[in-house]
């Protein structure tokens, strides 16, 4: 077993007067304007002594999920409150892991909000499993066993039946995913061929598929829902047509997608890419309200700068040379208290890997709560 450094030093430097650049969404052209950011403060973590490429993480209250990765069946839980990790189990040994996902499925029994299913399928090594887990932290462990929680079984319909969420073999590495719709019972997935695709989990069918408007692939892209809390639910309730919106970014591509429920349509409208992002894919983002932010990405090399995107202006701002060093393969989440980001995975250096939180006053001023994830790649 390989065995990776730990962080020690902040992710974030102090800069004075350091650059933003505006790209505009009539001419995208750019406007220098003086800036002063305060150093980040990070404190180092628990080391989990392994690494940890292309896992999938989910947030659980206090717990960030680490759910298998390239090829690593383990599964772990980090707590955020005690620093430390535990096992939860291994993927089935058939299957094999490479750019998979794993997504929350809405939690149907509102009264035991500590237990909740997760969905995990594709890669280029497809599978389609499901996990019913409950909190490790807890001592109850032999009746998780007796029901089944905390391992991953096969993803079956109300009958009992296998379902497998599956096309094209070659469609589904480096794909992302997101549970909307009115009833959070749509799994929209943005595939590495530029489509998407809907899959309804009440009737356990795609409903529909669609050639996205892109020139270029769009493996590992940023991925989120344009409505108020994240799962579209707030905006259902406002909007009679049931639509629901998410954001796509990758390289030069940025897309607004639009899907109507009722009419089972989309939408596409095209938005600006700064020109210092257009070169980068896998980059960390993470949603903060109005804004999307961008951490990092692979070009040529890893970036160091971090950029912004206001969805309303539809404008980007970019801070060169943010970051101390370029963090590839990572994933960050807000803790339960919306202070500190935790970031977890790596590596820093060829042979290193990182668990760490920031502070999150440091990175957006003003504060903003954020309620996305945001992932660090490297390939």
């Amino acid at each position: 077993m390989l065995f990776y450094k730990t962080c020690s030093a902040p992710f974030f430097k102090k800069t004075k007067n350091s650059l933003k650049k505006f790209c505009n969404i009539n001419n995208m052209a750019t406007e220098q304007n003086q800036h002063t950011v305060t150093s980040s403060h990070s404190q180092t973590l628990k080391d989990l002594s392994i690494s940890l490429p292309d896992y999938q993480y989910v947030l659980h209250k206090h717990e960030i999920l680490i759910c298998g990765g390239y090829d690593r069946r383990v599964c772990y839980s980090y707590h955020t409150i005690k620093n430390d990790y535990k096992f939860i189990c291994d993927y089935p040994s058939d299957v094999k892991l490479n750019g998979h996902c794993v997504v929350k499925l809405a939690n149907k029994n509102k009264k035991d909000s500590n237990k909740i299913t997760l969905l995990s399928f594709g890669g280029s090594h497809q599978h389609t499993l499901m996990m019913k887990y409950a909190n490790v932290w807890n001592d109850d462990n032999k009746l998780k066993k007796l029901n089944h929680y905390n391992q991953w079984i096969p993803f079956t319909d109300n009958n009992n039946h296998p379902v497998y969420i599956e096309r094209d073999h070659s469609n589904f590495k480096g794909m992302r995913a997101l549970i909307g719709g009115s009833n959070n019972h749509l799994l929209f997935i943005a595939y590495f061929i530029g489509s998407i695709s809907v899959f309804d989990l009440n009737t356990f069918q795609f409903i529909k598929h669609v050639t996205l408007p892109v020139q270029d692939l769009i493996g590992f892209p940023c991925f989120v829902s344009n409505s108020e809390n994240g799962q579209g639910q707030e905006m259902m309730k406002t909007n009679k047509k049931k639509n629901y919106e998410m954001l796509l970014f990758c390289k030069e591509e940025g897309l607004s997608i639009e899907y109507d429920e009722d009419n089972n349509n989309f939408q596409f409208h095209k938005l600006p890419v700064c020109k210092d992002i257009a070169p980068l894919s896998d980059y960390a983002y993470v949603r903060v309200n109005d804004t999307i932010l961008f951490f990092g990405g692979y070009g040529q090399s890893a970036s160091k700068s971090v950029h912004q995107y206001s969805i309303k202006k539809k404008k980007w701002i970019t801070i060169k040379n943010r970051m101390l060093t370029p963090l590839c393969n990572c994933f960050g989440i807000l803790n339960e208290d919306n202070t500190y980001i935790h970031i977890v995975g790596g590596c820093r250096s060829e042979q290193s890997f990182v668990t760490a939180k920031v502070k999150l006053s440091e990175l957006i001023d003003p504060p903003q709560l954020v309620s996305f994830l945001f992932f660090f790649f490297c390939i």
